[in-house]
Order: structure tokens, then C-alpha cells, then sequence
């Protein structure tokens, strides 16, 4: 990969509670490229949150990271490339200079993002008075400027106005607003359209694409959402139980899945042309992990389950060049087992819809 921003290498953490250690994130490999949108996708609880957390350097104090790397590349004012293993630096490093101004984050309710008792404006214009050292003048007409480019009508009104004074859509475009407003090399967007309704929500995400190649932004979305997932990302990375399981190009994992779970995924995502009279769902639910796991952790969910699942965890068998799975069917002495006739029948309408959709 010649120009890779973001390399997290065997990234291991324990989280220390009252009923126990919890090993949440058991060894996680993710690279990104300049320019390039990633999703990190799975159910609620796998660790998705936590691995984009601990790259921006968002720790919770009861965390303790037992290995990993998390190289971050960006590029000073000067010109100069910087590679610097965010683990290796303290919070205070951290807070000055990559928070905000190399790496920003949109949270899934801008609520908890946007400080009630101070105005849109003010809200807007500290990170650049502090990150970029503008001047107060000079931050309030960038500000004015990004309202704009975010859909804002009549911005120097909202700059005066709170956030409880507009509408879910208008607050999390304000919030977009805010992460891209010091020039981040990076923008994670953590559920950006879960709180907001259908309409508004293509809004959002096209309103990102178009930032992301205006301002030639890398992006990676966090969701459980595949719809969203087949709309903006280039690559996917599928995450269960604080491992990745199954990562590849859009396409190999919308049309060609390898991974049980990938498989239930799919064919969890609502589809008016099925013939079940019932939504899927995945049997079971995502193991404890207060207690070590052995073996596959998808195993006691997996209807194909071998006997070495239970046993031995599998390893990321190569399936292309961009394509990679944790399953132990993908081993060359395991019995070959076909992806259900439901969702075969379920990809082959999306690879027709996505043709008349390209004209």
C-alpha cells in the first residue's frame, strides 16, 4: 500500500470491570488507505466503537492495552510525513495534535456532541481558533463558509442560535461542520445516521462522500447497517466478538461472503422480495466475553460448525488478493458447504439491481 494513513497491527484489550476482565478486542488487523472509505460493521458490542476509539486515542480509564501497534501517517504544514504509533503517545500529545485536527469523529447523536449551553457559532469556532490559531474574525467567517457547505441555509442566523433550536438532520450537519472544520486527514464517522430518518439520512451520507472528495478526506463509517455500508464503502472489514472475521473489497463481501456470519448478516438485511414471511435472524447471541473464548466464537451461533471450531481458532485464509476469512470451511479438508439457497437467490437480485442502477 503506497500511501497508507492508518495501520492497526494485532491490537489486543482488556477491559477491567467489577464482574471481571473482559476481553473486548482479541487481536485486530485494519489498514487504510489516502482518499479510501473502510467500514467496520457488526453487531452491537463487537468492538467496533472501541478499535476507532483507541485510534483517536479515546481510552476509558479501565482499559489496558496488552499488545498493538496503531501507525497514523499524515503530513505537517511544512510538508514533512510523520508516522507516529498512537499508542506510544500521551493523552496531552494526543489532544493537541491529532484530535480534531488530523483525525475527527461524528458520533450517532449529535446531542452528546454539541454543547448545550454554548451557541452553534462559539461550538464551531474554538477548534479552529486553537488548532489552526486563527483569529476570533477569522474562525466566525470559516464557520459561516462550512454552515454553507454542510446544507445550512442562512448561516450567520445559526451561528447565533443553541442546538436544542434546530432539527436532528440540522444539528448533525453542524456537527460534520465541526469535524471537518480544521482539515482532518482522517474522519470516522461513528453511526452518523442512526438518530435521523430515511431521507434525511441519504442526505447525510451523500453530504460525506461529497466532503470526502472535495476535501480528499479518509473516511471510515462504523455501523451495523449494510445498506448504508453498500452505499459509501470501498472496502469492508466484518467484526464479531472483538475479531475481524472477514474483510474484502465491496464487492466480494456483497456478492461473494465466506464467513457464516457475513452470510447472516446479508440475509438479516430487510428485503421486500424474499420469500421467508419472517426477518431472518442469527440464532443465539454474541458470546460473554468475561470468559475466554476457545475455538471459533462464532461456533455456538454456526449452523455449517465443524468439529475444530470448538477447539481451535481459525485463521484468516486468503481468498484473493483483497479477500480474506476466519472460518475454518475455508480449509482445504473441511466439507463444502454452499452459502443458503435464500441468500444466493437474495445476491443475485442485488447484482441485478446494482446493473440497472449503473444504466
Amino acid at each position: 500500500m503506497a500511501d497508507k494513513i492508518l495501520d492497526i497491527r494485532n491490537l489486543d484489550i482488556t477491559f477491567t470491570t467489577t464482574a471481571g476482565p473482559v476481553h473486548a478486542i482479541r487481536g485486530v488487523n485494519m489498514d487504510l488507505e489516502r482518499g479510501e472509505t473502510v467500514a467496520v460493521v457488526g453487531e452491537s458490542g463487537s468492538g467496533k466503537s472501541v478499535v476507532m476509539k483507541t485510534a483517536m486515542g479515546i481510552l476509558a480509564g479501565n482499559a489496558e492495552i496488552n499488545s498493538g501497534e496503531i501507525h497514523f501517517r499524515y503530513k505537517e504544514d511544512d510538508g514533512s510525513t510523520q508516522d507516529v504509533d498512537i499508542l506510544q503517545k500521551d493523552e496531552r500529545w494526543i489532544r493537541k495534535n491529532i484530535n480534531g485536527r488530523r483525525i475527527a469523529m461524528i458520533f450517532q447523536d449529535p446531542m452528546t456532541s454539541l454543547d448545550p449551553t454554548m451557541t452553534i457559532g462559539k461550538q464551531l469556532m474554538e477548534g479552529m481558533i486553537m488548532h489552526l490559531k486563527l483569529s476570533a474574525q477569522e474562525a466566525a467567517a470559516r464557520a459561516v463558509k462550512l454552515l454553507e457547505e454542510v446544507g445550512i441555509t442562512d448561516p450567520a442566523k445559526r451561528m447565533k442560535q443553541y442546538p436544542h433550536q434546530l432539527s436532528g438532520g440540522m444539528r448533525q450537519r453542524v456537527v460534520i461542520a465541526m469535524a471537518i472544520s480544521c482539515n482532518p486527514d482522517l474522519l470516522i464517522c461513528d453511526e452518523p445516521t442512526t438518530a435521523l430518518d430515511v431521507t434525511i439520512q441519504a442526505k447525510i451520507l451523500e453530504l460525506i462522500k461529497r466532503l470526502q472528495k472535495d476535501h480528499g478526506i479518509s473516511v471510515i463509517y462504523i455501523t451495523h447497517d449494510l445498506g448504508v455500508v453498500a452505499k459509501v464503502a470501498d472496502y469492508v472489514n466484518v467484526m464479531y466478538a472483538g475479531k475481524i472475521v472477514e474483510v474484502g473489497n465491496i464487492e466480494e463481501i456483497f456478492y461473494d461472503p465466506k464467513h457464516p456470519y457475513t452470510w447472516g448478516l446479508l440475509s438479516a438485511m430487510p428485503d421486500l422480495e424474499t420469500d421467508d414471511s419472517r426477518l431472518y435472524t442469527i440464532p443465539g447471541s454474541p458470546p460473554n466475553l468475561l470468559h475466554e473464548v476457545k475455538g471459533d466464537a462464532f461456533a455456538p451461533r454456526n449452523q455449517y460448525a465443524l468439529k475444530i471450531d470448538t477447539i481451535a481458532e481459525p485463521p484468516m485464509f486468503k481468498i484473493s488478493e483483497t479477500h480474506y476469512a476466519a472460518t475454518w470451511l475455508l480449509d482445504e479438508r473441511a466439507p463444502k458447504v454452499e452459502m443458503p439457497q435464500e441468500l444466493q437467490k437474495r445476491i443475485r437480485r442485488m447484482r441485478k439491481e446494482a446493473k440497472e442502477d449503473a444504466g
